[in-house]
């Protein structure tokens, strides 16, 4: 839970959003609390057992960002439905997105975490990566899950056209990245344009099925009771590598035990490209929350480092 004794602006005027929709669907929201500060405001109205997702620093306009919300309920209201470890939509209230005051917000049930990252703050980095490194074994089991969803997605839609936006924002303000790095992220797009516009033209074996959509390994949440994962908000349809990118080697290896089945490396090593591209386009929201720019860093360098982003046969 974030100290409510130093919560941003973005974060206070998010509790008074929240609030105010909670109250109007009949929910008590007598002592909200801010759970998480970052892309999105997580609020806990409690006493009820329901957080809220506010979004707030996304570029999107809340018809995008309803469209999406709406992917991301029906494929985690529909996981929860079968019984799959997941957070659900809260059952307090409609399951759809909330138009309120110029925002889209969606409402899930609370969950208490039994061992949360805070609680490891202090621990050496190899207890940390054996963490994700399990979690990717348990992201198998949510892919065969999600294999059976039966509605329509579309394809790898965090890439495309979800980064033209950022993209757009940072040719008007670079941040860290050089003209040459610009020019470098503009072929790049194009290279994902032309990959989300006929992924089987490239890697005719790929896998596509619906993915959670942004790294399931770490968005998982450990409780009294198991493990669920969590934030489908990226919710997509795509070949499975675009759910297991940077969790490193021995997350793979834990993989492909778990699922019986063997991840294609070229298809990996392209989707970490496309993965930190995205990285790279969240500096557009530097401006917004500086902080972030620090968390971003890391991977943006990693990007500069490796060869660009191509496709076999696309010059």
């Amino acid at each position: 839970m974030v100290n409510p004794n130093s919560l941003s602006k973005r974060a206070e005027e998010a509790v008074g959003l929240a609030t105010r929709a909670g109250r109007r669907l009949g929910l008590r929201a007598d002592e909200p609390r801010v759970l998480h500060d970052v892309f999105n405001v997580l609020v806990h109205l409690a006493p009820d057992p329901v957080v809220v997702r506010v979004p707030t620093l996304a570029l999107a306009s809340v018809e995008e960002q309803t469209a999406k919300q709406r992917h991301e309920l029906a494929v985690a209201g529909w996981l929860a439905d079968s019984g799959a470890p997941v957070v659900r939509p809260s059952p307090l209230v409609p399951r759809e997105p909330v138009e309120f005051e110029g925002r889209s917000l969606t409402f899930w049930e609370f969950v208490s975490e039994a061992d949360g990252l805070a609680d490891m703050a202090d621990a050496d980095p190899k207890a940390l990566e054996d963490r994700f490194v399990e979690q990717t074994g348990w992201a198998a089991q949510l892919h065969g899950l999600l294999a059976g969803y039966p509605g329509e997605l579309p394809t790898l839609s965090p890439l495309v056209p979800a980064l033209k936006p950022a993209l757009a924002e940072l040719k008007k303000h670079p941040q860290s990245l050089t003209t040459a790095e610009l020019d470098r992220v503009e072929r790049e797009y194009a290279v994902l344009e032309a990959l989300v516009g006929d992924l089987p033209a490239y890697f005719p074996d790929a896998r596509m099925q619906t993915l959670h959509g942004d790294s399931p390994s770490y968005n998982v949440l450990r409780t009294a009771d198991g493990y669920v994962f969590n934030d489908f908000e990226d919710v997509t349809r795509g070949p499975v590598e675009w759910d297991l990118t940077l969790v490193g080697p021995r997350g793979i290896e834990v993989y492909e035990r778990a699922s019986g089945t063997r991840v294609d490396r070229a298809l990996l090593d392209v989707m970490e490209g496309a993965r930190m591209l995205q990285v790279v386009g969240a500096l557009a929201l530097v401006p917004r929350m500086p902080e972030i720019g620090p968390m971003l860093e890391p991977v943006v360098d990693q990007w500069r480092a490796r060869s660009p982003l191509a496709l076999p046969g696309l010059a």
